[in-house]
């Protein structure tokens, strides 16, 4: 992502491959009549006539010659008449067909009819998120009503598992996104297939893989969408590893600029915490009394719009909550290994609870066999690293410099998503709460007596029986970990605006910003 980000927005589905700078604008004409044609028919049929009576004789006699003319002149009215109505039924018959096919609403916006002058109307942008669990594609569809791009229509798609699943065999990742790219050639009108640009960004999960196995998938994935589908790759990078800072600050533009927020002075800019599989991305804007951000890698500086913002931005690897889980797995099975044991009960597992751990020591662990909320949270921890050196102050942990936010982000919006989401959202602690509601849901969680919650939502405790752990490791991460205040109303939600949240629509309004692509 450049350093400098325009709003911009677009939906797309179905197009003829073509570069932008061979591209021609669609042109709807009507087939120009040809009078001269019947006139010259009509010429042809009389002269025929002629010579056809003066061949039988029939030029000899008067009278004939008289009944002649007389029916030339009715032969010609007829021609002209046939014409005529072959001319207007022809167009009768045309019209139903006409009215059956309009034009492809996809090319239309519902917001207007013209085009900013220079700016195609409607511009589709293809962004496949490569995550560590599945892997995701988001059909973007902007128009041009303005100058910037606004995003009118958004399609969605989902598949599982992941590009990193297929570690040993890169055809399988490549073919895998291809249920991804036909919801694509379905979604974008087919005359814009060619100018809509398509880019894949994986993320913690891959990064994790090693360099040989991802290579050969990200390669085998780019091959496959150059040679398989009429889509046009991004100039840069087109299929990459994405790195954290990058993911972190796109998924901040997402959700200020679905806010509206962005380049306006007098607006608050929210705060985004996105919790994924493999790592976890804290951004937000801090504000000092008297000074700016401390210069470093942890300083993002983003234009928008006529401002400017200067971001804070971090991303935990190894903090997202699938490899929080497989961490925390480890360490317990360890701590049984080193004493011994070969089985161990633990209080983040509900009873039932039964799971082999192998890497690297063998150890089984089992649900637990009392009731006690805390225990679990306790346990959790100790992942977090508060005592760790911090060289640059304050830090959060494992020494990471971080502005504190009570301090600098006090009153802003504060929005959390992904796996906070899907962990909240289905124990009906929704939209707007405090971090106070969820410790209080982790501690009826865990404690494994679910007779106060909902059927459905017995169900879904039932179903992943890693609520207790999730929630006590989402909790102490928010709380504990970055510093929020446990009083603080965070936001969470998977949709602003009917749009998805995360750093896809960030990542799309970047590769606007630095390309053309649809011809005006």
């Amino acid at each position: 992502m450049s350093r400098g980000i325009q709003r911009r927005n677009t939906q797309s589905r179905d197009a003829t491959p073509h570069t932008p700078d061979s591209a021609t604008p669609i042109e709807l004409s009507e087939t120009p009549t040809n009078a001269q044609t019947s006139k010259d028919s009509t010429s042809i049929e009389l002269n025929m006539f002629r010579e056809g009576s003066e061949a039988l004789g029939l030029g000899q006699y008067p009278a004939t010659r008289r009944f002649s003319r007389r029916a030339t002149l009715r032969l010609f009215g007829l021609i002209i008449g046939v014409l005529t109505l072959g001319y207007f039924g022809l167009g009768m018959l045309r019209a139903p067909t006409d009215m059956s096919t309009p034009l492809d609403a996809r090319l239309l916006s519902k917001h207007c009819t013209l085009a900013h002058p220079g700016k195609p109307l409607i511009q589709y942008v293809l962004m496949v998120d490569a995550g560590s669990t599945g892997s995701r594609i988001h059909v973007y569809k902007f128009n041009y009503c303005k100058e910037q791009p606004e995003l009118e229509d958004e399609i969605f798609e989902q598949i599982k598992p992941g590009l990193s699943s297929f570690k040993n065999d890169s055809m399988s990742a490549a073919r895998s996104l291809d249920g991804l790219m036909n919801a694509a050639l379905r979604g974008v009108p087919h005359n814009l297939h060619a100018c809509t640009p398509v880019a894949v960004k994986a993320t913690a999960g891959l990064r994790m893989l090693g360099a040989t196995q991802s290579d050969a998938i990200l390669q085998a994935v780019e091959d496959r969408l150059r040679t398989e589908y009429p889509f046009r790759l991004v100039r840069d990078a087109p299929v990459e590893i994405m790195d954290g800072t990058r993911e972190g600050v796109f998924a901040w533009v997402t959700v200020n600029y679905l806010l509206g927020t962005l380049g306006h002075q007098e607006h608050k800019t929210a705060a985004t915490f996105d919790l994924g599989g493999g790592s976890t991305q804290l951004v937000f804007e801090p504000r000092f009394n008297h000074t700016e951000l401390e210069k470093g890698e942890h300083r993002y500086d983003v234009q928008f719009g006529g401002q400017s913002y200067a971001l804070y931005q971090h991303s935990y690897l190894g903090y997202g909550l699938m490899e929080a889980r497989k961490t925390f797995k480890r360490r317990v099975a360890d701590a049984a290994f080193e004493q011994g044991k070969f089985s161990v009960s633990h209080a983040c597992f509900p009873p039932g609870y039964r799971e082999e751990i192998t890497d690297p020591k063998s150890a089984t662990i089992t649900g637990a066999t009392k009731q006690n909320p805390r225990a679990c949270y306790t346990e959790v921890l100790k992942l977090f690293d508060t005592n760790a050196a911090c060289v640059q102050a304050p830090c959060t942990f494992n020494g990471v410099y971080q502005p504190s936010l009570k301090e600098t982000f006090a009153d802003n919006p504060f929005y959390i998503f992904s796996y906070f989401y899907d962990r909240t959202y289905p124990l009906n602690v929704r939209d707007e709460f405090s971090l106070d509601a969820v410790q209080k849901l982790m501690d009826r969680v865990c404690s494994f007596d679910w007779h106060g919650f909902t059927e459905d939502e017995q169900k879904e405790l039932e179903e992943e029986s890693h609520y207790c752990m999730d929630l006590s490791f989402q909790y102490a991460l928010l709380v504990d970990g970055v510093g929020v205040d446990a009083s603080r109303t965070v936001r969470s939600t998977r949709k602003i605006n009917d749009a998805e949240t995360g750093w896809c629509l960030g990542a799309s309004l970047a590769i606007l910003e630095e390309q053309a692509y649809c011809k005006k």
